[in-house]
């Protein structure tokens, strides 16, 4: 039961989150309470008040046969065990005390957490016709107007959606269209490298964002202030500092999205009213763009011009059909771009700090290709220490620790214990790379240890295999993603050197192998030196440029 106190920091702590919307100030709040008017006060405990006695009649199952995990308190359940950041550590912490399937309550909803690669197959791969649905996500969904393939449960609009993608994506010879862009973008960015080096972040995004515009509108980008890009950065910018996904009080108290918007405590509709005009405006323009190029009969190939043109040799373009087009193609930015710039920045930061490693990759490219040109797709077979680098990066910093919760759409068993029905369920990606049995030594980043496995045991861990999903809900761009971060990597190591800047004492700065906490995780800030391995270099990414161009 609570005590009195706890029920007074209970009243404080439900005010303070329906007055905020902030990602930093969302479910998971610590410390005391905040400052507040009287009668909002009363508000808050008028509405704890109501919430309570609603609750009194839930009780949370009492069945032995639930997956083991922390003792639930009423009405909270285990949200107040949570921390309001990095919440993968403390599942890995509770992993290690009840085992690789956990069980939580948060307030009403029942949560799995999967710590184990093995449970992850087991149930979302194997069981994937249970676990291929998706908790409601009322703030980012419904409000903020984020209605993309990612968010869809299960169903008719989930699969033609995934069709549309796969057939762009999956096809090979869709991926082999592609390649002319990826090495023209490739040379771009090691053009933008050399000249600027000290921007390398900016031409990164650039190099992630242009793949993406080109062939889901069309669009080529020729600068990192593009209307375009601007538009899907701030979009997702202000998504992410209004709330994670699943993870804000209206996605578990879905009545909290009635509330008037001049109503206290509502400020979290007002915010995501705000966002959905920056979020429909990112839909709208470039498909616009697309459409009205096609009408005047200038339109470059893409995917919104494919899926247009079929849809309206069938008939005429109803609004589900745009709706749904807009949404397909503006899936495509978010999904693909902050995963790619997640694994490159990660790679260089790597690099920086293991310059032993980078060496390594250096000689086997020049053993391999020579130094007279730069590598291509073809020699990716050839260099097999190259793959362990990206293998490892993947590993030592999983772009997504957590994914997005899968939900479970009938009640299951599992080892003996049962799962309920509609049950949140979180595959712990960043644990499961963190797994001592299979990579020793996780801390440490080391690719020798992929060249240690057997082809099975390869095939089994390979972090790529996890970082993209799992069953149903497995990424269907995985294949472009990775060649686009290969054909990158390759040309990196190919060309330039990464090395620490120097301090004012005179010895090298190292930056720390930090990670911003967050549902994507991108290294912390860090300043290096890159400069090209040698002048003939200088000449092969100019040769290429001119070639591409």
């Amino acid at each position: 039961m609570l005590t009195r106190g706890s029920a007074s920091v209970l009243i404080h702590r439900c005010l303070y989150i329906t007055q905020t919307g902030s990602a930093s100030r969302s479910l998971y709040l610590r410390g005391g309470p905040p400052a507040m008017d009287p009668i909002l006060f009363l508000f808050g405990i008028l509405f704890v008040v109501l919430v309570w006695l609603w609750m009194s009649g839930y009780r949370t199952p009492t069945t032995s046969r639930l997956p083991p995990g922390p003792k639930p308190v009423p009405f909270l359940g285990n949200v107040h065990q949570l921390p309001s950041v990095s919440q993968q550590t403390r599942f890995r912490e509770w992993g290690a005390q009840y085992g690789d399937i956990v069980y939580l309550r948060l307030f009403r909803t029942s949560a799995i957490i999967i710590n184990s690669l093995e449970v992850a197959q087991d149930l979302l791969d194997k069981r994937s016709a249970k676990y291929s649905h998706r908790p409601r996500f009322i703030l980012l969904q419904d409000l903020m107007g984020w209605d993309v393939l990612t968010h869809f449960s299960y169903g008719e609009r989930f699969r033609r959606h995934r069709r549309w993608i796969a057939s762009a994506f999956q096809d090979k010879q869709a991926l082999l269209s592609y390649r002319p862009i990826q090495r023209r973008e490739i040379s771009v960015l090691l053009s933008g490298l050399l000249e600027t080096p000290e921007q390398f972040m900016p031409h990164i995004r650039r190099y992630a964002a242009a793949l993406i515009m080109e062939i889901a509108y069309g669009h080529r980008v020729e600068s990192v202030d593009d209307e375009y890009i601007h538009i899907a950065e701030c979009a997702g910018k202000e998504t992410v500092e209004s709330g994670n996904a699943g993870s804000m009080l209206v996605d578990f108290f879905p009545t909290l999205q009635y509330l008037p918007i001049w109503f206290p405590g509502a400020g979290f509709k007002r915010k995501a009213a705000e966002v959905k005009k920056v979020v429909q405006k990112m839909f709208d323009m470039p498909f616009e763009m697309v459409r009205n190029a096609m009408a005047s009969g200038t339109a470059s190939p893409c995917f919104t011009a494919s899926l247009l043109d079929e849809v309206l040799r069938q008939g005429s373009l109803s609004k589900e059909y745009e709706d749904d087009i807009k949404s397909a193609a503006g899936v495509l930015y978010g999904a693909a771009t902050d995963t790619t710039v997640v694994i490159l920045s990660t790679f260089i930061l790597a690099m920086l700090l293991h310059p032993e490693v980078c060496q390594k990759a250096q000689a086997e490219i020049d053993r391999t290709v020579g130094t007279e040109r730069l590598p291509d797709f073809d020699d990716r077979e050839a260099l097999p220490y190259l793959e362990c680098v990206i293998r490892e990066v993947f590993r030592w910093n999983c772009p997504v620790p957590l994914g997005i919760p899968h939900r479970t759409i009938q009640p299951d068993e599992y080892r003996g214990y049962n799962i309920p029905a509609d049950s949140m369920v979180i595959a712990n990606i960043w644990a499961m790379t963190r797994d001592e049995a299979s990579y020793p030594q996780p801390e440490v980043f080391r690719p020798e240890r992929f060249l240690e496995m057997d082809h099975q045991a390869l095939q089994l861990l390979d972090p790529r295999n996890i970082a993209f999903g799992f069953g149903r809900r497995v990424c269907p761009g995985q294949q472009f993603a990775d060649s686009s971060i290969w054909l990158a990597v390759a040309h990196l190591v190919a060309t330039v050197n990464i090395t620490k800047v120097t301090g004012k004492d005179g010895k090298p700065l190292t930056p720390a192998a930090e990670f911003v906490p967050g549902f994507v995780s991108h290294p912390k800030d860090f300043t290096c030196i890159i400069t090209p391995r040698s002048g003939k270099v200088v000449q092969l990414v100019s040769d290429l440029r001119d070639m591409s161009a």
